[in-house]
């Protein structure tokens, strides 16, 4: 293609969203994505072959490929050095990208076309408004209409109730929250989980059809299992999972005006100096991660899709001018995971089964919100997701080494080996787990910043320095007791808190933020036609709430503001 109107590096929860609207804008759009692109026809092998080096037809999404290459074992998708979904390149035999975690811990983020999202429980909640109004550079008020233009393009609806939600529930209720069916929280209480996820599929209880045949069919199967790419739909823009891959990208595609290059990785932002506007972005330099061969692109304007982590290492790989915030403020949610075992005749008494299968209906189907605190989400995964995140990954080693709990010797805290280990996964079907996502403040010393002394392909690689705040462990023992009194309200007769590590680094937010590096448009005060569409830009950590609708939003919202300046 000729040099496009705009260039967008990254196509995950923001990246493929701007490039959807501005293509249908009219403009000329180029995506640079760093990994793999799953389920098109120009690359039927993405990580054993090159493959074409773009794709701007819809044509090319290919249903066939997309089931083969998301499939439902672990550890083909999920493991972190291996696996189709990590943070590297194509190829597979090569080793992931390094990143310096100065602390215990690990990053959860993918490569490839949908990003992030791949990996996805595409819980798709606002920022709670307390944590906007009088905090943002702009109100929640300015967000509500491109809050609802996403969540209608997506769609994101309340998510149906299987056992597990019916019996967080019921825990709930009996623990004397209030029902909150919402999309504007301002008071604590529990609701459905608004997620990205189609409805359920009308033939689900239909004995005519088969588990394959369903899968085929539009709509979710309750299949909550599948995190990593949903393989159930018809077609790859009919996924039931609503990963930008299969929502945004093919509504890009669509517009005629978007083009996507994969395994193109963007190693610096160009600048020139121009007369009247200052220094200004005018294209990019990228490595092609088959071939290594570098190559200069240039275009009106540039966005910075490419997460919080990555956006600013390439800002300060690329000599862009000196601001303190840039890569300073990061803030993730501090999480832990609560787990709870119950008895058949319990079940029995409350849901009429003798079973929770945990791994039925959306992943994570519902939700306590609690403003000022932060959430906790019920949660279903496969069982060896469930047994990694409630059994294997504590801060406070392990449970048979902790001061027993006289007064409560149902609960314990920690990983659980040996017996223990396998009497929780023997029951794993009555099992109900809670995921806590606590609000965190915005600390100036956790930071993303570049490795100097450690160098790959792409230049000094980012170094990532965080530990979570005082406020965070005080929410976070806050949502612990709030979940645990749930659980025992419904029944359960143990209780395990895993107590997560602070670095466990999933919701990661602010590296560039509103204010400070960027302007209420998102445009680099510094750097003008220089956007960022990503979590980077967020001014705090949103109560609490999961980030990727804010994002989808904003990047909304900036696509809008930047044709009425640019392109208008």
């Amino acid at each position: 293609m000729t040099d496009p109107d705009v260039i967008v590096i990254g196509s995950g929860g923001g990246g493929a969203v701007i490039a959807k609207e501005l293509g249908e804008k009219g403009l000329q759009v180029l995506v640079l994505e760093a990994g793999p692109w799953y389920g098109n026809s120009q690359w039927p092998d993405p990580n054993k072959n090159q493959g074409a080096q773009s794709s701007s037809k819809s044509d090319d999404l290919n249903i066939f490929l997309f089931k083969e290459q998301y499939n439902k074992d672990e550890g083909e998708m999920n493991d972190l050095i291996t696996g189709r979904l990590r943070w590297g390149p194509a190829d597979r035999n090569r080793s992931p990208w390094f990143r310096n975690v100065t602390r215990r811990g690990f990053i959860w983020q993918n490569s490839g076309v949908g990003g992030t999202t791949q990996s996805y429980l595409a819980n798709s909640p606002r920022a709670f408004p307390v944590t906007v109004d009088r905090v943002w550079p702009i109100s929640y008020r300015a967000l509500i209409p491109y809050y609802e233009k996403v969540e209608a393009t997506l769609p994101v609806e309340f998510a149906p109730m299987t056992s597990k939600e019916e019996l967080f529930f019921y825990g709930a209720k009996k623990a004397g929250w209030q029902l909150i069916p919402t999309l504007d929280v301002t008071v604590p209480g529990y609701r459905p989980q608004p997620n990205a996820i189609l409805p359920p599929n009308k033939n689900l209880t239909n004995p005519d059809y088969s588990v394959e045949q369903l899968s085929w069919m539009q709509g979710c199967t309750l299949a909550g299992h599948c995190i990593n790419g949903c393989p159930h739909g018809p077609s790859v823009d009919k996924i039931a999972k609503r990963s930008t891959n299969v929502s945004y990208v093919p509504l890009a595609l669509k517009t005629g005006r978007v083009t996507i290059r994969p395994n193109a990785f963007v190693t610096q932002i160009l600048t020139e100096t121009h007369l009247t506007e200052g220094l200004r972005a005018l294209g990019v330099r990228i490595r092609d991660t088959w071939t290594g061969e570098i190559e200069e692109i240039r275009a009106g304007v540039v966005v910075m899709a490419a997460g919080t982590i990555e956006t600013p290492r390439l800002w300060l790989n690329s000599g862009l001018p000196s601001n303190p915030w840039v890569g300073r403020g990061l803030v993730n949610h501090y999480f832990d995971w609560v787990t709870g075992m119950f008895d058949e005749r319990d079940l029995i008494a409350i849901l009429g089964s003798p079973d929770i299968n945990p791994f039925v209906g959306h992943t994570s189907g519902g939700r306590l919100d609690y403003p000022g605190l932060g959430s906790i989400l019920v949660t279903g995964m496969s069982p060896g997701l469930t047994a990694s995140m409630s059994y294997g990954v504590s801060q406070s080693g392990y449970s048979s080494l902790q001061s027993p709990f006289t007064s409560m010797p149902w609960y314990a805290r920690g990983r659980v080996v040996g017996l223990e280990l396998q009497q929780w996964m023997e029951n794993y079907r009555r099992t109900l787990s809670i995921v806590i996502f606590a609000d965190d403040e915005v600390d100036y010393r956790n930071r993303v910043t570049v490795d100097l002394a450690n160098k790959d392909e792409h230049g000094p690689v980012p170094k990532v320095s965080y530990v979570g705040g005082q406020r965070g462990s005080r929410n976070r023992n806050e949502l612990v007791k709030i979940a645990v009194d749930i659980l025992r309200k419904a029944g359960a007769k143990k209780v395990l808190r895993t107590d997560w590590p602070a670095s466990l680094m999933i919701h990661m937010e602010s590296t560039m933020r509103m204010g400070f590096v960027v302007d209420d448009n998102c445009e680099s005060y510094q750097v003008k036609r220089l956007f960022i569409a990503d979590n980077s830009v967020h001014f705090n950590a949103l109560g609490g709430a999961n980030p990727t609708l804010t994002t989808q939003a904003l990047a909304t919202r900036t696509a809008e503001k930047m044709v009425e300046k640019y392109f208008n």
